[in-house]
Formats: C-alpha cells, sequence, structure tokens
C-alpha cells in the first residue's frame, strides 16, 4: 500500500511539473513568540489595524519585517472588517413642483431624538405636497424598512396611490423591499441628491415645526409620551393651525375649500402604536 502511494504522489508530482520534496516538505519556522506578542497587542487595543498594530510592535523593539507580522496576523485572523461606502446609483436634481391636485406627491423623512433617559428614538414623517397636510409619523426606537412599506400600505389604502414620492438616500429607502414595493404599485421614487437636503424642502420645513413643537418642547419618559403628544400635533397641524404658503389657512381646510367642499371636515384618522395608556407627567423643557 505505501509503494502504490508512493508511486501515485511521485506521478501527480510529474503531471504538475512539481518536486516531490515540495509536497512532503514541512515548515520549521517558529512563529509562537510573534503570535503572544500579536495577542497581547489586539487584546488592548483590538479596533486598531494592522499598520498600527506593526508600528507599535516596532516601537517596542520588534525586529522581524512587515511580511512576517502580516503573514501571521492574517493566519491568525486578525483582519478588521473593512466598511465601504454602498455606492448610489448617479441621483439627477429636479426642481420641487407643488401638485394641482392632493396624493400626488408625498414626501418622507426620518428624524430622531432622545428621552429622557438618553435612549434615541426615531420619527418617520409623511406629508402630501399638495397641501403640506400630515398624513402620518410613526415614532419607535427602530423603523426599518419593512416598517416603512406598512406606514406607506396603510396610507395608499386610505388615499388613494400616489404618483410620487420624494425622499433622500437612507439605507431604510433605498432597500430592495422599497424597490419590489414601489414596482408593485407603479410608484415613482424620485431620490434627491446626496447630501442636498434642500431639494426636500417641503418635508424639511415641516421637520422643523415638529421639532420645534413637540421635539425639543418635551421632556418624554417613554415611547408612548411621543405618540401621543404627537398624534396632538397631527390633529392640531391638519386642521387648525394656520399655514402661511396656504393663506392663512389649515390644510385639511384649505384642502377641502380648493376642492368645493366646505360643508364639513374629515375626521382625524391616525393609527397609533400606543400599547398602554400611560398617562404619566410630561415637563415642558422651557419650564426646566
Amino acid at each position: 500500500m505505501e509503494q502504490q502511494t508512493s508511486f501515485g504522489i511521485s506521478r501527480a508530482c510529474r503531471t504538475i511539473g512539481i518536486s516531490r520534496s515540495c509536497v512532503r516538505y514541512q515548515s520549521k519556522k517558529d512563529d509562537q513568540v510573534l503570535i503572544d506578542k500579536l495577542k497581547e497587542m489586539v487584546e488592548k487595543r483590538p479596533k486598531e489595524g494592522f499598520r498600527k498594530t506593526f508600528d507599535r510592535l516596532r516601537n517596542n523593539g520588534m525586529t522581524d519585517n512587515k511580511k512576517r507580522v502580516h503573514r501571521v496576523y492574517k493566519l491568525m485572523g486578525l483582519s478588521l472588517r473593512r466598511k465601504m461606502k454602498k455606492r448610489l446609483p448617479a441621483r439627477v436634481k429636479k426642481p420641487i413642483v407643488i401638485p394641482t391636485q392632493p396624493n400626488h406627491t408625498w414626501s418622507i423623512d426620518f428624524m430622531s431624538d432622545s428621552l429622557e433617559s438618553g435612549r434615541k428614538f426615531r420619527s418617520f414623517n409623511v406629508i402630501d405636497d399638495f397641501n403640506r397636510e400630515v398624513l402620518f409619523i410613526e415614532n419607535d426606537f427602530s423603523i426599518k424598512s419593512s416598517r416603512v412599506i406598512w406606514v406607506l400600505n396603510h396610507l395608499v389604502h386610505k388615499h388613494g396611490i400616489p404618483s410620487r414620492i420624494r425622499m433622500d438616500n437612507g439605507p431604510e429607502l433605498i432597500a430592495k423591499t422599497m424597490a419590489l414595493w414601489s414596482e408593485y404599485y407603479q410608484i415613482e421614487f424620485q431620490y434627491i441628491q446626496p447630501g442636498k437636503p434642500t431639494q426636500n424642502a417641503l418635508i424639511e420645513r415641516f421637520n422643523r415645526t415638529y421639532r420645534e413643537s413637540v421635539l425639543d418642547s418635551y421632556l418624554f419618559k417613554n415611547i408612548d409620551q411621543v405618540r401621543e403628544q404627537t398624534e396632538i400635533f397631527i390633529e392640531d397641524y391638519n386642521y387648525f393651525r394656520p399655514h402661511d404658503a396656504l393663506s392663512g389657512k389649515p390644510p385639511v381646510v384649505w384642502k377641502c375649500g380648493q376642492l368645493g367642499k366646505r360643508t364639513s371636515l374629515p375626521k382625524p384618522d391616525h393609527i397609533t402604536t400606543t400599547t398602554n395608556n400611560n398617562k404619566k407627567i410630561i415637563l415642558k423643557k422651557s419650564l426646566i
């Protein structure tokens, strides 16, 4: 059996053109000292990459060359994963055109703030460009693309399918599920150019009002208080707060006048995600 195995290895080596000594060769390098040094260095500073680690070892008196250290460094699996920015397709600047009918163009955007405890939460805002009406504000600690689609589906079933939605290039908004959703409903996603928030000026202007009226005006102890105060703000903003761009009328009142419906106003319909009726006191920041 040994002769057959030896004959097979010799024949294979002749076929591929290498020496038998290459197959049987065992390295005599002893990298244990270097391995111990690298382990000690990485345990102290796990976020530093190879270059910093090598320079530290050299400054401490190590004489091994860079190629050897890099070989051992990679064999130990110490290489840090490099974060690469996701390449976006070319975004074309498009002027903001106010639609002539409701439910034609929506603008969406995210905001962030923190509770009294310091825990961060996010807000997902949707408005109608026709009359700047607030269609929905979703508040939660994490809002993924699936949650965004849930909100948009609710608005589609309530108001109908819009022709266009304007947004930035956030990771939740450029996800594949969002692209599939827009393709299913035949909705045009109008992405602004990166770093150009003024191309989504309508929702950015609304974000300022929402932040000044709610997020910067109160100290919230939990997410339920944020949702409750947001509902109060939405009703006041849509039905009672005068809007300068709408001849001093609230968005819903102005829309009803434009459409010739002056007799009655639609009732507010905002689905809340509040899980309980926590009525703890909300302190105004201006009073502290």
